[in-house]
């Protein structure tokens, strides 16, 4: 029997979308018209490729009036917020821009006598496994410069947002990328790691936990097929005794709560100097405290449900457990009365917690955050690397030679100061420990999606 995907969304718990799971040799399929197609791209001019790339973005922007309200009911984003273009395009642009001199030949010598230089060739057929947090802005941080540089790109959305791949492939279509170099599969777990296994794809990228990236891994072992992977994270802030308290209080806060807490780089632990911990803590309980929960389809609401109930029953499980071992919780529940139980969950600040707490070390991934108190950038330092991941941490201070100097001593992917919960296109996003590995964006991103090739060319045998 076919197995079907379902999106159950976080507005009413309805069944919002579902398609049939691929079988294994209609995927096959898929791929093999992948692989052949590839070629053809390849051989395109570039600012070909980048033009019908840019058109696609176009396209999908054409098609707002739909998406923003399909990502509300798929994962719970309000719709007040616009959906993801602002991230989109700018991603999309930016490499655009530079996809010319990233993928330049490095050229080593061109005399009377030799040819000598370095190209970039694209792997071939790129899998892109997105996630349902920002299904759009994580997916084309890997599809926008692996079809530039020449790929052919499979795409998978996770089942809570099961149709942002559908909708993504039909706009790059339309706008006249080919069919084929382009497309979306509906797969469940066995039949990913039975493709993957069988080294069907030339590089993989994958974002989403730490167990579905050793999955991943498994199934690529032996295969030798490149892997990027951004997995957990416990992205912490550091607020120092000269820092602008109200900026780091509207800027942290948002970053543990925006999206209901459901991005990579949210802000989930934060440690304020002591001498301006309890303003901190005071003004921050004040700015969450602002929030309206409620239906994402409505414009007043700016705090939505979580994706699923079983997310929120994760961060409620880490925050019951962090009161139980001496924990304070600061928000006051009854100023959310549509927090449910299920979906919808209210936003929370915890003070008197420490690292013996689940909450603080492990992934929370919704809208808590912990407060501790620190005496100095040691201690400071000391915390915010205990922990498995390393995504991002946000720095504090109007000193820059001192954010640096900490930054060098951080286990991390990327090092803020004075902003947090941002990704820089023109930055490499990657991350250290269990967040994973590789890099996405930038020139690297650029060269993680194609190879080295070397030319050595003798021209004269004199």
């Amino acid at each position: 029997m076919t197995q079907v995907i379902k999106c159950i969304s976080p507005v009413d718990g309805s069944v919002y979308a579902e398609r049939p799971a691929m079988p294994l040799e209609a995927a096959k399929d898929v791929v093999a018209r992948a692989r052949k197609a590839q070629k053809a791209w390849a051989r395109r001019p570039l600012e070909d490729r980048v033009q019908l790339v840019l058109k696609g973005v176009a396209r999908l922007n054409e098609m707002a009036d739909e998406v923003v309200p399909e990502l509300a009911w798929q994962m719970g984003r309000p719709i007040r917020y616009g959906g993801e273009f602002k991230g989109f395009n700018e991603r999309s642009n930016y490499v655009a821009d530079i996809a010319a001199s990233s993928l330049a030949p490095l050229v080593v010598e061109d005399s009377a006598r030799f040819e000598r230089r370095i190209e970039r060739e694209p792997h071939g057929v790129v899998f892109v496994i997105a996630p349902w947090n920002y299904p759009y802005m994580t997916a084309i941080n890997t599809v926008a410069p692996a079809l530039m540089a020449g790929n052919a790109v499979i795409i998978k959305h996770a089942a809570q947002t099961l149709l942002v791949g559908e909708r993504m492939v039909r706009a790059f279509v339309e706008a006249g990328v080919p069919e084929d170099v382009f497309q979306n599969i509906f797969l469940d777990h066995d039949t990913t790691s039975a493709l993957i296994a069988a080294k069907s794809f030339d590089f993989v990228n994958f974002t989403g936990s730490v167990e579905g990236g050793r999955a991943i891994e498994r199934a690529a072992a032996g295969t030798f097929t490149p892997l990027g992977l951004e997995l957990g994270g416990k992205d912490p802030g550091y607020v120092m005794e000269d820092a602008d308290l109200d900026a780091a209080v509207d800027t942290l806060m948002d970053g543990a709560t925006y999206n209901s807490g459901q991005c990579c780089c949210g802000i989930e632990r934060i440690y304020v100097n002591e001498k301006l911990y309890d303003a901190f803590v005071e003004k921050s309980v004040a700015w969450v405290s602002n929030y309206k929960l409620g239906n994402p389809l409505d414009q007043e609401t700016t705090l939505g449900p979580m994706a699923n109930k079983r997310f929120a029953a994760t961060v409620r499980a880490q925050v019951a457990d962090a009161v139980s071992r001496g924990a304070r919780a600061l928000i006051d529940p009854k100023l959310f009365p549509a927090d449910d139980g299920g979906a919808y969950l209210a936003p929370q600040v915890l003070v008197d917690v420490d690292h013996s707490m689940e909450f603080m070390t492990e992934e929370t991934f919704g809208p808590a955050v912990g407060i501790m108190k620190v005496r100095s950038d040691e201690e400071a330092l000391g915390l915010m690397n205990d922990c498995k991941y390393g995504l991002t941490a946000s720095l504090w201070t109007q000193d820059a030679d001192r954010a640096a100097r900490i930054g060098r001593d951080l286990e991390t992917g990327t090092v803020f100061m004075n902003r947090a919960d941002y990704l820089d296109p023109a930055l490499c996003w990657t991350g250290v420990k269990e967040t994973g590995r590789g890099g996405s964006l930038s020139v690297i991103g650029f060269h993680n999606l194609t190879r080295p090739k070397s030319y050595h060319l003798r021209k004269a045998l004199a």
